[in-house]
């Protein structure tokens, strides 16, 4: 079997393209690596930056820098994609804000500010939740799938993951709300945001409400963060490159991604995203290390349980009957 694309076809026949099941694997593989590497990233990148991680203004601020990059950057590779200005329609300004809402301002401010108060490899799993919430959300509030027992079975098992992350192995409940609950409610806001970039995808160009989103979600950030006092006050070349690098796997990721939902179900989609808390744990504990926390028994159950639960929902939940509402 021989693969020949080249640009002329992947821009001139997407559909066709981004619905091949090796392709998702591919993109939707890469899009984890890249998302895992953001937790141990960022933090870093607090450090280079000499950020008070004790400030939510200049936590704010960084994540603002960081999205209003991407967003340019996005921008730029679509507008030289397409030999034009990439710019939403008119009529559809609504649909990048909404966007840029959930999927830049609020999952962001919720992420930047749990992850300073919480590790990363803790994080990495935690955030595994925002799969089962972009399940929900399509079944429940955007009514683009079918909810059935294989689906909820797939749920308790990863909420399962969740709660024993938190036991830890001392079998004591650690939660704090501005940590281990900010990240679920990043992750809950990223699901309502993949359900609107699946709508909002037929009405505007994918690449331009992921552009500008990022733009304008950023510089609200940015916005905010400067007007309640937010500071970066070291810069050197080392802090320049990992914000750098930051604005460019965001960009990379949730491009190839918007163009996967837009062509696939969200089930096809999410099954691949179960590499995602993997891929944070591994990072987290080697670039930050934190191997003793990733090689707990608890935190190795709760990625199996998590990670098991995604593949449950996505392998074979769209193959048993939906569970109907009785009159």
């Amino acid at each position: 079997m021989k693969f020949k694309y080249n640009n002329s076809v992947i821009f001139k026949e997407p559909e066709k393209t981004f619905s091949k099941t090796w392709v998702v694997c591919i993109c939707a593989i890469f899009c984890c690596i890249l998302w895992g590497s953001a937790f141990p990233c960022v933090k870093i990148g607090y450090k280079l930056f000499e950020i008070d991680t004790s400030s939510p203004q200049s936590l704010i601020l960084f994540a603002g820098t960081r999205f209003s990059l991407a967003g340019a950057l996005v921008i730029a590779f679509g507008s030289v994609s397409k030999r034009k200005f990439l710019i939403p329609k008119a009529k559809n300004w609504w649909c990048v804000a909404i966007v840029a809402l959930f999927q830049t301002a609020l999952q962001y401010t919720f992420f930047y500010i749990g992850l300073a108060n919480c590790t990363g490899v803790k994080s990495s799993v935690l955030n595994g939740l925002g799969v089962f919430f972009t399940i929900i959300a399509a079944c429940f509030i955007f009514r683009t799938e079918k909810f059935n027992l294989v689906k909820l079975f797939g749920c308790v098992l990863g909420f399962g993951g969740v709660i024993l992350i938190n036991i830890g192995g001392d079998f004591s409940f650690e939660f704090k709300l501005t940590g281990e609950g900010f990240i679920i409610f990043s992750g809950l806001s990223a699901a309502m945001a993949a359900g609107f970039v699946k709508i909002f995808s037929k009405r505007e160009d994918t690449t331009a409400i992921c552009g500008w989103q990022f733009l304008c979600g950023g510089l609200l950030l940015v916005i905010i963060g400067l007007a309640a006092g937010g500071r970066i006050t070291h810069i050197d070349v080392g802090a320049a490159f990992m914000l750098l690098y930051l604005a460019f796997l965001s960009a990379c990721a949730f491009t190839l991604q918007s163009f996967l939902l837009r062509y696939n179900p969200v089930s096809k989609v999410a099954v691949f995203k179960s590499t995602n808390p993997l891929f944070g744990a591994l990072f987290s504990a080697l670039i930050l290390g934190e191997s003793g926390q990733l090689l707990s028994w608890f935190t190795l159950a709760a990625l199996a349980l998590v990670c098991f639960g995604i593949f449950v929902i996505n392998k074979f939940g769209e193959k048993r009957p939906s569970i109907k509402k009785t009159e």
